[in-house]
């Protein structure tokens, strides 16, 4: 089996792993949870460069990219989160973290985002 195939479904299975484990009582802070569930394809510093790139077939998206990300709209970036990339049109690799994440936690997320990109949505 190739190295690719092996990274891509190894992701798949710890994806689904993740969603069958109690949520704990207290919650993390975005920052936290994005650095457990986001930082090994997105990296650290959200810029895209995340261990695991090198085996991906479509790189992740750089989080710091003010110009991309206002034009994602919160409701998007917590789609986005909540059910995968598959629900706006873009990886199979980006899993959805609804069973993991809590909505306050998702809504969380979404605002750390915006601190990264230094941006908001620009509708226009």
């Amino acid at each position: 089996m190739n190295r690719r195939l092996v990274t891509m479904l190894s992701l798949v299975w710890i994806a689904g792993s993740i969603s069958f484990l109690p949520r704990p009582a207290w919650s993390a802070s975005a920052k936290d949870n994005y650095r457990t569930y986001c930082a090994q394809c997105h990296g650290l510093m959200g810029n895209g460069q995340g261990v695991n790139i090198r085996d991906m077939s479509v790189q992740p998206r750089n989080h710091t990219d003010g110009e991309y990300m206002s034009q994602r709209s919160d409701a998007d970036l917590a789609k986005t989160d909540r059910e995968g990339g598959l629900a706006i049109d873009k990886s199979v690799l980006m899993p959805p973290w609804g069973d993991t994440l809590s909505p306050a936690e998702i809504r969380d997320m979404v605002q750390y985002l915006r601190t990264l990109c230094h941006c908001r949505y620009n509708a226009q």
